[in-house]
């Protein structure tokens, strides 16, 4: 019985494909409680000194990341701001949460692609070549015939790599708050907190990043 033999492409092809598996399960986790890379980013938290006992706070997470969990995030830094700056308590002002929403088009590996915003997508397919420009495109394959006696009929629901395209909606959430530190503990206000009650009552739901050392 001959022995299958890869061929380097083959070879490669399968590199890459574990590659991009590991890729993608590597980056598949919420946001952990961590400073953002930027002022207001959606990968940690971010906050500025208004005043000495007032701050602007924010934490934004990815599309992995809960609301529950982006407001938890911006409590808990509140509460630890306010005991570092030697505070009881923290008044959360003005607090707002943001919803980012976009549609992802994404094709197979092995293909490459391109879209316009209205999806009308142009991609590669290597035993078919360039799809040029969906749905205008020269590519026999958009085109075929329905019984109606006559070919190159145009079959505007007909699209042959429909299961090589994943769409799907992906939503990311940002919460700010303006945040005012005290130290009136018998305060009944409802957006009053106690610093030192909500670190010890949230800490067991906050998720720091795992140690690179």
């Amino acid at each position: 019985m001959p022995k299958l033999i890869k061929t380097p492409s083959k070879v490669l092809r399968h590199l890459c494909v574990a590659a991009s598996a590991l890729t993608l399960m590597a980056c598949a986790t919420a946001t952990p409680y961590q400073p953002a890379s930027e002022p207001g980013g959606y990968d940690g938290f971010s906050q500025q000194l208004i005043e000495n006992d007032r701050a602007r706070i924010t934490f934004g997470g990815n599309s992995l990341t809960n609301r529950d969990t982006v407001e938890n995030y911006l409590l808990y830094r509140a509460a630890e701001m306010a005991v570092e700056r030697g505070f009881e308590t923290f008044t959360l002002q003005e607090r707002d949460v943001e919803e980012k929403t976009r549609v992802r088009v994404s094709p197979s590996l092995g293909s490459s692609f391109s879209r316009d915003p209205y999806f009308r997508y142009s991609f590669y397919n290597s035993r078919r070549g360039w799809s040029r420009a969906y749905p205008y495109s020269r590519f026999g394959g958009f085109r075929r015939s329905r019984g109606f006696g006559f070919r190159g009929f145009y079959d505007p629901f007909y699209d042959p790599f429909f299961n090589d395209i994943d769409v799907r909606e992906i939503t990311k959430y940002r919460a700010t708050a303006e945040v005012k530190f005290g130290r009136n503990i018998a305060s009944e206000d409802p957006q009053t907190f106690n610093a030192r009650e909500v670190l010890e009552n949230l800490s067991s739901a906050i998720s720091f990043p795992e140690d690179k050392a």
